[in-house]
């Protein structure tokens, strides 16, 4: 039997954690598309020296060549579109309030799944799973002062996204070394949004906290927290790898207001646990041995 890295996961979910928080910093000075060219840009830089490293130059090039339509596909649906949605909404809205909403990731996934992909059915406990997570989501979007309520929608768009990127990676990139696919979507993205970052960049240099939070989303909480995710699944199952889902928003909320000031509100509280319970029950996560989860940073 595997010993399942505990320390590892709990690593994994501080640092997608303070994701939030990072972003959070860093729109202050920059806009979405400039944040993403950076923290997407470092990312695909890091991840072009290590996974070659890790699964050989041949290897990693033989997989762009074989799937490079659906990395492209992938690429903007699972990485280039969510990192914007997610880093204007937090133009809006708080921090911990983002990571709550992509915490109900799963429950999209499950609802795509049997809508578009025919791959699960949402009957019995799965569908009172699905109602619960989506309560929990319009429960906080309704909380918003008006302002603040096309913000909130953004990160449902996110997590939409995310769930929807998920799915096709399974579907089409099950084949591809999940290291190369984590290298050629992040490639993908920063070659997107490249022109919006650049024409959209700060005429001034940005402070050291907005280009410290860059350094931290792309090397660590992109580049390292891919190849460390994937360690988890190849250690301990896909299954296990999911649980960072529960672990994350806590974690972001702890953070937001520790660092920021963001107040932790009772609809907050009421969303993460409609949200987190619906999560248990929408996925069957408890009832199931194996769960591909959704490739997503944040």
């Amino acid at each position: 039997m595997i010993r399942r890295p505990l320390p590892m996961l709990v690593l994994l979910a501080l640092i997608w954690g303070s994701s939030f928080m990072f972003i959070k910093v860093a729109v202050r000075e920059l806009s979405p598309a400039t944040l993403i060219l950076g923290r997407i840009g470092l990312a695909a830089i890091v991840l072009a020296v290590v996974v070659p490293a890790l699964v050989g130059v041949q290897e990693t090039l033989a997989d762009l060549r074989a799937h490079w339509r659906w990395l492209v596909v992938v690429g903007l649906l699972n990485t280039a579109v969510p990192f914007w949605l997610l880093s204007w909404g937090e133009t809006r809205v708080d921090s911990g309030l983002a990571s709550i909403i992509q915490g109900s990731v799963p429950i999209f996934n499950a609802l795509l799944a049997f809508g578009f992909f025919h791959d699960q059915r949402v009957t019995g406990r799965r569908l009172i799973g699905v109602f619960v997570g989506f309560t929990g989501v319009a429960l906080l979007v309704g909380a918003q002062p008006q302002g603040k309520i096309l913000g909130a929608l953004a990160v449902v768009g996110m997590a939409t996204c995310y769930a929807a990127g998920g799915l096709l990676v399974r579907r089409h990139l099950g084949a591809a070394r999940p290291q190369v696919v984590a290298f050629g979507t992040s490639a993908v993205a920063a070659l997107v949004v490249l022109p919006a970052g650049v024409l959209q960049a700060p005429a001034d240099i940005p402070g050291w906290k907005t280009l410290g939070s860059v350094a931290i989303l792309g090397v660590l909480g992109t580049a390292f927290a891919y190849l460390l995710f994937f360690t988890i699944i190849a250690k301990a199952g896909a299954a296990y790898a999911s649980f960072v889902t529960y672990l994350v928003p806590p974690i972001a909320l702890a953070y937001g207001a520790l660092f920021l000031g963001e107040h932790i509100g009772a609809a907050a509280l009421g969303g993460l646990g409609l949200i987190l319970g619906g999560v248990a029950l929408g996925t069957g996560i408890q009832r199931r041995r194996t769960l591909v989860p959704a490739s997503e940073p944040t």
